[in-house]
């Protein structure tokens, strides 16, 4: 699964999953093309990839809609920018609604639209890779907002794919479990919360971001050419117990 010659847009490309992406891809040879709000972040991985770095506040349409552009035309797009606010049903708030829903659904979305508006100008092609999550298939406690999110961009998957397809860009859902980024190994490095979830993996470990990102590579290559509207779930069997 080479990328040489290729360019690819990653939104949440200064840590976690998005950094994993990033790195991994350019040294397969792919242009990356990094989206991020912080820029020191964004700084670090351009140093380790040579990437092109775009800064913008994703949940701000207008700055959305502008690091598209900036980005420009290319071959691939992977909507890895995520947030979460915890809060049960009965306490959900307006802001953490607009901040969940804002990040993880409308900016991918809106960088989605500008991406295909893109291709279909460009005569066509490409790849929408739209990182999802377990939490859209199973109903974790706190998390309301952020399974409506992960949920509803799997649905907007679907419909890419079938609006798309005919302009020869393909749209897939990459739904990982636990992923072991800096701040998931702080909130479940106690045995009191990750046992519980654990046993529910038969692979007997949680994914690491690596493991997203080799999966998402799998998504984008030639060799998934029949791949569209699938979600694709990295993870290690929790759903098929």
């Amino acid at each position: 699964m080479e990328f040489k010659g290729k360019s690819v847009i990653i939104t949440g490309a200064g840590k976690g999953i998005g950094r994993s992406v990033a790195i991994l891809l350019a040294q397969r040879g792919a242009q990356i093309v990094g989206i991020n709000r912080s820029r020191e972040t964004l700084e670090t991985l351009s140093a380790e990839t040579g990437a092109r770095i775009v800064t913008a506040d994703l949940s701000d349409p207008a700055q959305a809609r502008a690091a598209m552009k900036d980005a420009g035309t290319c071959d691939y797009l992977i909507n890895c920018a995520g947030t979460n606010v915890l809060e049960p049903v009965l306490d959900m708030t307006d802001e953490g609604y607009e901040t969940v829903l804002g990040i993880n659904l409308r900016a991918a979305l809106i960088c989605s639209q500008e991406f295909a508006r893109a291709r279909v100008a460009a005569g066509g092609g490409g790849v929408i890779v739209n990182v999802t999550s377990i939490a859209g298939h199973r109903g974790f406690q706190d998390h309301l907002c952020y399974a409506a999110s992960k949920a509803g961009l799997e649905g907007a998957t679907r419909v890419m794919a079938k609006e798309l397809g005919p302009h020869g860009i393909r749209a897939v859902a990459v739904a990982p479990t636990v992923t072991m980024t800096e701040l998931a190994v702080e909130a479940w490095s106690d045995p009191a919360n990750s046992e519980p979830m654990m046993v529910r993996h038969p692979i007997g470990r949680f994914a690491e971001p690596e493991d997203v990102a080799r999966s998402i590579a799998m998504a984008m290559s030639d060799d998934a050419a029949m791949v569209t509207g699938s979600v694709i779930t990295v993870d290690g069997g929790f759903l098929a117990v």
